[in-house]
């Protein structure tokens, strides 16, 4: 999970279920959902190559269709980097609604995506104005790129993170609900894209850095040289 400082609902007497923790679950949850899968090396290609769930609270796993639990038998339910890798949302979702009264959703942005384009993410999400808005990926062009993104697949796999890091609110999206939502399917990525992203300016340490001097000056070299030209 990215951004746990937006989990701000949960009260201290609520039942709490967390789907797909991998191997960094949040501390407030109390049981935990898995997914069935046993191929060790699919699982943790699922889990983003994190270590295995070590935890002595309780672990229910399920088969992929319907929840193993009873309506609203949670309060809160957090799903974090789930939904990406959900074949059908529409299914998910209703179960998801089903078994709990609020909860927590968060995934990688469409620009994530076309950077690193990991296999085990089927789908593209954008929430918009009260609706979760998707598009699979395999109905995009994004794996004409994938030569491109196995490097930067590679680039993560060696601990470059700066990059992420540095522009974090573009990189994923995390929200809270109160009440079941709409999934609506699109065909435009530009549903799934901000309208005007407000890009801060880098900070003052990281351009005095030697990549960041060498960047600085590439730069200048470029506009100089096209001044000249016009």
């Amino acid at each position: 999970m990215w951004y746990p400082e937006k989990i701000k609902s949960i009260k201290e007497t609520d039942r709490v279920l967390e789907i797909g923790p991998g191997g960094t679950p949040y501390s407030r949850s109390d049981v935990f959902l898995e997914l069935i899968i046993k191929d060790e090396k699919e699982f943790r290609k699922q889990r983003g190559d994190m270590p295995p769930l070590v935890t002595t609270k309780p672990v229910v796993y399920y088969d992929g269709t319907k929840f193993p639990f009873k309506n609203k038998e949670f309060d809160y339910v957090i799903c974090s980097h789930v939904l990406e890798h959900v074949p059908n949302l529409e299914s998910f979702l209703k179960e998801l609604f089903r078994i709990a009264r609020n909860g927590y959703i968060e995934y990688p942005t469409i620009y994530y995506e076309y950077i690193y384009n990991f296999s085990v993410h089927k789908n593209l999400l954008k929430y918009n104005q009260g609706s979760l808005l998707y598009l699979p990926k395999n109905e995009t062009h994004l794996e004409d790129f994938q030569i491109i993104q196995n490097f930067y697949q590679e680039t993560l796999s060696k601990d470059y993170y700066d990059l992420v890091n540095q522009l974090r609110p573009f990189m994923a999206e995390g929200f809270e609900w109160h009440k079941p939502f709409k999934l609506k399917q699109t065909q435009s990525i530009t549903d799934l894209s901000w309208v005007k992203p407000q890009i801060p300016e880098m900070d003052v340490q990281r351009k005095a850095t030697l990549p960041g001097k060498m960047l600085l000056a590439l730069n200048k070299s470029i506009r100089a040289y096209f001044k000249r030209k016009i």
